[in-house]
């Protein structure tokens, strides 16, 4: 019946033979193939990972760099608005003053004019009573004065202009 073949006579046999026989002359290239594949590969992901990490501290630095710029901007802006707030106060308060120096000129205007309206309207009383006074003597000496009468008046006068003068020169 069934006659057991001898190992050459089966062809699974055969298969194994030769794929030994390929993978022993043939294995060394395909295996330096698939290594340098393989090889080149991770030489591809090393590089990647190597820019990758390069970009990274590129963009850290960059972070750090605009986180920089930020702070320094937040604090001209901080100082900035400090010298503005100064500057308002310092004008408000030169502002105030000036406004209160010169309410102050316009007071004294006032009462400069207020004090020359009053000389001059006690001038013009003077004046009016010096007026009324002169006419009144005028009166008096045409109707009541006699020539004797006259003479003792003036002689009186001239008695009484050293003193007179005197006081008015005091």
């Amino acid at each position: 019946m069934h006659e057991h073949a001898g190992f050459f006579a089966n062809p699974q046999n055969w298969v194994f033979i030769a794929f030994i026989l390929f993978f022993g002359l043939f294995g060394s290239k395909i295996w330096g193939a698939l290594a340098g594949m393989l090889d080149a590969r991770a030489a591809t992901v090393r590089a990647e990972l190597d820019e990758a990490s390069r970009l990274r501290k590129e963009a850290e630095a960059m972070l750090r760099e605009a986180q920089k710029s930020r702070d320094e901007a937040l604090a001209d802006a901080k100082q900035l608005i400090a010298g503005a707030q100064a500057e308002a106060a310092r004008l408000t308060a030169a502002t105030a003053a000036e406004a209160e120096a010169a309410a102050k000129r316009r007071e004294q205007m006032a009462i400069d004019r207020i004090a020359a309206a009053e000389k001059a309207a006690v001038d013009e009383v003077r004046y009016t009573a010096v007026d009324v006074a002169g006419i009144a003597a005028r009166q008096v000496i045409a109707e009541g004065l006699t020539p004797d009468a006259g003479s003792a008046l003036v002689d009186q006068a001239i008695a009484r202009l050293p003193t007179a003068l005197a006081q008015r020169a005091a």
